[in-house]
């Protein structure tokens, strides 16, 4: 990924609570000798420096995407920003967005255990707090069975590219006219991508 150093994203945590958050990613392998790309949620493990994730069987990608260095996509707030916003008419229109690319090898994993765990977390993370589902009372039997329509995998991380292209590269000032324009409308991506700027220049 092209990354000015002025859009570099440096904190690993920031860069963690982003992967977490837009937790929804894009994996692309090789695939009979072309790119491929599956749409799927990811759970990052911390600890272990893993994504965690798992393929509809049918879906062939996982037939040749083990032990391969595979990239994983989590595309968070975009939005078009508008030169009309800026105090002067010498500009162009520009697309404000946050962006991290995961590398590493990704390991198909057997081991039913652990498919089960990182199943569990997935919806965990993703149910609502005070909602009544839980995998863990689900039959185990219907549990082994829908498990086998899948392929889970295991992402070791050897890489991480963030980027965040929040007009730093324009004065102080013009970045809040920015902030204020998108936080004046009611698209859910504009007032996510004015908060990050606003963080953004609280360091």
């Amino acid at each position: 990924m092209y990354i000015p150093k002025h859009f570099k994203l440096e904190d690993e945590e920031v860069i963690y609570d982003l992967i977490e958050q837009y937790g929804f990613a894009t994996l692309v392998s090789q695939h009979k000798g072309e790119p491929y790309a599956t749409h799927l949620p990811l759970m990052l493990n911390k600890g272990e420096k893993a994504l965690y994730g798992h393929f509809a069987r049918p879906n062939l990608q996982w037939k040749d995407a083990g032990d391969q260095q595979v990239l994983a996509i989590f595309q968070g707030p975009h939005c078009y920003i508008s030169p009309s916003w800026y105090e002067t008419t010498k500009a162009v229109p520009t697309w404000n967005y946050v962006s991290i690319h995961v590398y590493g090898k990704l390991e198909i994993i057997e081991d039913k255990e652990v498919i089960f765990n990182s199943l569990n977390d997935l919806v965990k993370k993703y149910e609502a707090p005070d909602s009544p589902y839980n995998l863990e009372s689900v039959e185990p039997s219907f549990i082994e069975g829908m498990t086998k329509g899948i392929v889970a995998f295991k992402i070791h991380i050897t890489k991480i590219d963030g980027k965040g292209k929040l007009s730093q590269n324009h004065p102080v000032e013009r970045q809040g006219l920015v902030i204020k324009n998108l936080e004046n409308t009611i698209q859910h991506d504009n007032i996510q991508v004015a908060s990050l700027m606003k963080k953004n220049l609280q360091k």
